[in-house]
């Protein structure tokens, strides 16, 4: 017999299978319908309107997408409560964002609640970091952790040394963090004591070159011999120096190349020492056989010690080489001076199309174009522009193709009423879907913490990687390194796709004070592409700015010339602030166009070496080539801040591309390639504001704003 509890009546039994077999295709149901709902809804962004996002936070039955859109108002609008966030990720970044709201409030009691709470619930998580932060017992875990992470690299600064850790802080900061204000003072006190390892003095020293500290970074070492990167870094930083530091520069890039001929660090130790225009013929002998024999930079040397003769050869055997691409420029550029146009041809041919980052290409094709004009080919001429036209963004060299060509628009100078490009959104792509969800959702600061964690600081970046972080530093507001990044990428990398090259340009021209320079074109008859691309040049958009020669703020403006165009003398803080300096810089350029009848090659030429001095110059001729009469001028900095300022201006322009759209995957048959270390023409002549220059100038003067 059974008993009554051993069975289930078959009835009940099978009403609890249904139940289960319904709820289950509900849930199966549920699940596709939501994925299904997600694969046809596009994905969300920061350039999702408000009121879509409003609606999918409020109606969307996908708890996913309400997720997100809560993420993406978070800046602006209380809306991270009421969400099930469950385990998903993004439940810490909006515990990070509740905790810090709570901060801002004065409420460290509740952020502190939120914080344990990320801690407990997701301590593997790269915003785990900041709340270690807040805790003093979880610091030296947070060091441990994620140690390259922006919150590790200011509780790094701020550990004072201890008998216990030594100078632990500025340990972890010359390995993981050398950029982090504050630790060059870390740096050298560290240094100074007596406790540091041989190892630990060699990381001392490389992060103190790597700031520029070069004397510093040699007496830290204390007489030890220098490991071959920081010998690279500490003579790469003498060189920048005094005489008597370059020269000490010098012979600590010769001794590497002497000792270990075979480093990688040997090969850009010789790229260094064959700098100049006219390098020194005993350096160029001293370099050891065998590395001369593979460097293209001793041969660049030995064709610039030899007036030029063999360069076609050099450019033929290292085709993708720095060195030959600057070689190529460097005489070309005489031979076009010159009139040599057959040997200008000669040379610009001398490397295959393709070989050269687009930039360069561009200026190929250009002077390519007019040499072959000249040699009475017009055919191949137009054939040239043609292509730099149709394949090659708005910038310089394709307005000046498309004025031989009688194609060009009007440049704007004087149109206050013209209108500042849209910045278009465009996903990450990097190698860390962390990084990209952050970033998609509008997260750039989260989005940076986690690049710098998951990264290792010191390991080399692929070409795409440094695009994915200039990027990056532009969303932080980094604009100085931001588009220093950006441009040494442009003109060292030839992209493999069409979309690569499209998002490099317009990373590159960000609209940023978009409201102090539409009111300052307004005010003074400026057009505000113009005076972008001129805060682009002079600073970067970096209001803290100050150059060597004294210039200061986002247009870099002498005080002086301030004094003059304001009516009275300012002080420095006021000229820092950006909407006072960019009126300012606006109405400076205003008269510089008025003086040269809206001549934009003088204006923009005066603006950086000052009107005197341009006044002195032999002025552009009506039977001359404007192109080369930029050529010629004397100041190279001024030379490259000429064609640098125009080619800004048409960046921004809405102008369309031809070989190139956001829908096109491919351009011709570019192969990927990158170079590190020093550029072409542009990296010689570009500079900090006003500042240092490269050693490959011809002739260099400061800021003359005021003559």
């Amino acid at each position: 017999m059974v008993s009554s509890g051993d069975s289930v009546p078959a009835g009940p039994r099978n009403l609890f299978a249904l139940l289960l077999t319904t709820a289950g295709l509900s849930l199966t149901i549920t699940v596709m319908g939501q994925r299904l709902l997600r694969e046809r809804q596009p994905a969300l962004t920061p350039k999702t309107t408000p009121i879509q996002l409003w609606q999918t936070y409020r109606w969307s039955v996908d708890p996913l997408r309400r997720r997100e859109a809560a993420l993406l108002m978070a800046k602006s609008s209380p809306t991270l409560a009421g969400q099930g966030w469950g385990d998903d990720p993004l439940a810490a970044v909006a515990l990070a964002l509740a905790a810090e709201r709570e901060q801002r409030r004065g409420n460290d009691a509740g952020a502190d609640v939120l914080w344990q709470q990320l801690l407990s619930r997701f301590p593997e998580t790269t915003v785990s970091a900041r709340a270690r932060q807040q805790f003093p017992v979880r610091r030296q875990e947070l060091l441990e952790l994620y140690p390259s992470h922006p919150a590790a690299l200011a509780t790094a600064v701020a550990l004072e040394p201890t008998p216990e850790r030594g100078h632990q802080g500025a340990h972890h900061l010359a390995r993981w963090g050398w950029r982090w204000p504050g630790a060059m003072d870390r740096l050298k006190s560290a240094c100074s004591a007596s406790e540091p390892t041989p190892a630990e003095r060699q990381s001392l020293a490389w992060a103190l070159a790597m700031l520029g500290a070069g004397s510093s970074a040699l007496d830290c070492l204390q007489g030890e011999a220098a490991e071959a990167e920081t010998a690279l870094a500490v003579g790469r930083a003498l060189l920048r120096g005094g005489e008597e530091q370059h020269i000490e520069g010098e012979q600590m890039l010769l001794e590497l190349t002497q000792q270990q001929p075979k480093s990688l660090a040997s090969d850009e130790a010789v790229r260094l020492l064959m700098e100049p225009l006219l390098p020194d013929p005993a350096l160029v002998d001293a370099i050891p056989p065998s590395l001369a024999e593979r460097s293209a930079a001793v041969a660049a040397a030995q064709v610039r010690l030899n007036a030029g003769r063999g360069a076609i050869n050099v450019l033929k055997r290292w085709p993708d080489d720095r060195d030959s691409w600057q070689l190529q420029w460097d005489e070309a550029r005489f031979a076009l001076l010159d009139k040599q146009w057959e040997r200008a041809r000669d040379l610009l041919m001398a490397l295959p199309s393709g070989t050269l980052p687009p930039p360069l290409e561009a200026r190929q094709l250009f002077w390519l174009g007019l040499s072959e004009e000249r040699t009475d080919n017009s055919t191949a001429a137009r054939n040239h522009w043609r292509r730099l036209i149709d394949t090659h963004p708005p910038g310089y060299y394709r307005w000046r193709a498309e004025v031989r060509l009688g194609e060009a628009k009007p440049l704007p100078l004087n149109k206050p009423s013209t209108t500042l490009p849209v910045p278009v959104w465009a996903p990450l792509n990097s190698r860390y879907p962390e990084v990209n969800t952050l970033w998609r959702l509008g997260l750039t600061e989260q989005a940076w913490d986690a690049w710098l964690t998951l990264r290792d600081p010191r390991a080399p970046l692929a070409a795409e990687e440094q695009l994915v972080e200039g990027r990056l530093r532009l969303s932080v507001d980094d604009p100085w390194r931001g588009l220093d990044q950006l441009w040494r990428l442009s003109v060292r990398w030839v992209p493999t796709s069409c979309r690569q090259r499209l998002l490099l340009q317009r990373s590159q021209n960000p609209v940023v004070f978009q409201q102090a320079i539409q009111s300052a074109s307004t005010q003074h008859g400026v057009d505000p592409t113009l005076l972008l691309a001129i805060a682009k040049q002079e600073s970067r958009f970096s209001p803290g700015v100050r150059s060597m020669a004294g210039a200061v703020g986002v247009m870099q403006l002498m005080p002086a010339t301030a004094a003059s165009v304001a009516g009275k003398p300012l002080s420095e803080h006021e000229l820092m602030e950006p909407s006072t300096n960019i009126s300012l810089g606006a109405a400076y350029l205003r008269s510089l166009l008025q003086l040269w009848e809206e001549d934009a090659f003088l204006s923009i030429a005066s603006y950086n070496a000052g009107p005197g001095t341009v006044r002195s110059w032999p002025q552009p001729r009506n039977d001359e080539d404007i192109e080369l009469w930029v050529e010629r001028i004397p100041y190279a900095e001024t030379r490259y801040y000429t064609k640098k300022v125009l080619d800004n201006v048409l960046g921004y322009s809405d102008d369309a591309w031809p070989g190139c759209d956001d829908h096109t995957e491919g351009m011709g048959q570019t192969v990927a390639k990158s170079n590190s270390g020093n550029e072409n023409e542009s990296q010689q002549q570009q500079r900090a504001p006003g500042g240092s220059h490269h050693p490959k100038t011809d002739q260099i003067k400061p800021r003359q704003q005021q003559r």
